[in-house]
């Protein structure tokens, strides 16, 4: 399932995270992925894995256009010439040719350089090495202030999102300015799997509770990247398109939210 990004270019909306897969795992999960049907893999300069990501995906087989990389570039390599030197890294790391998606990793605030970042972006962006640009774990007022002063409006916010912490006014934010959310840790790392609520949805729809909150993900129209290193789990995540669930279980999971975060706080942190 694809959906539009405010550029007019696709993407796929439910992809793989690899964030703390070891080098050794990264390159035979990615032709596992790929052979299991995942065309989008969402990965970063800080995981360390960029270089096993590419050659998985070299050594699948697929054609470089059928997959859909994003990376990110870390808080240490924020402003103009920094962050120039850091995506040539990535991108000679990752040896696809050119990235798909690229994200400023975090706001760091303190630092106030991403307006800087940005720009070296949009200069990626035009000269055709990264073919859509977007932020990470930015809160309203930092996309607010990137949008009023930048040429090219992040087309994805990333950000914290699980049925514990649903982010409303992020999503919201997001909404209001054609930018798509995509939920990272989107299953609370599997913290609280034995949640009464979806477990009873889990038993209603007979599915996995990860696959009742991919669904859930998906049908709020978020972009969702649950990460695995096992084929089974990338096989059950994968297999959320051949049911629905009805506006009660949707209304259900809506109370789950909590209002806290399992990581850090974008307004603090980096």
């Amino acid at each position: 399932m694809k959906l539009t990004l405010n550029n007019g270019n696709t993407i796929e909306q439910l992809g793989l995270g690899v964030y703390k897969v070891a080098q050794d795992e990264a390159v035979n999960l990615m032709r596992e992925a790929i052979d299991v049907g995942y065309r989008r893999i969402d990965t970063a300069a800080l995981y360390g894995n960029e270089a096993e990501v590419g050659q998985g995906i070299r050594e699948s087989g697929i054609a470089r256009e059928d997959v859909f990389v994003t990376t990110k570039i870390w808080n240490d390599r924020q402003g103009y010439d920094e962050s120039l030197m850091a995506i040539d890294e990535s991108l000679s790391r990752l040896d696809l040719g050119y990235i798909d998606m690229l994200l400023i990793h975090w706001p760091s605030p303190t630092q106030d350089l991403y307006l800087e970042t940005w720009k070296a972006f949009e200069k990626v962006l035009a000269d055709g090495l990264v073919r859509n640009i977007g932020v990470s774990n930015f809160q309203p007022a930092h996309l607010e202030r990137l949008i009023h002063n930048s040429d090219v409006k992040p087309t994805i916010n990333q950000v914290e999102l699980h049925p514990f912490f649903q982010q409303v006014q992020v999503r919201e934010a997001n909404a209001n300015h054609q930018v798509l959310t995509e939920a990272w840790s989107p299953l609370a790392r599997a913290g609280k799997n034995d949640n009464p609520v979806l477990a009873q949805i889990a038993e209603e729809t007979g599915k996995t509770v990860s696959q009742v909150i991919i669904r859930w993900h998906l049908q709020l129209g978020n972009l969702v990247i649950p990460k695995t290193t096992h084929r089974d789990r990338l096989v059950e995540n994968f297999s959320v398109f051949d049911f629905e669930l009805n506006d009660q279980q949707m209304s259900s999971i809506a109370t789950l939210d909590e209002g806290l975060r399992m990581g850090p706080n974008p307004d603090e942190f980096g």
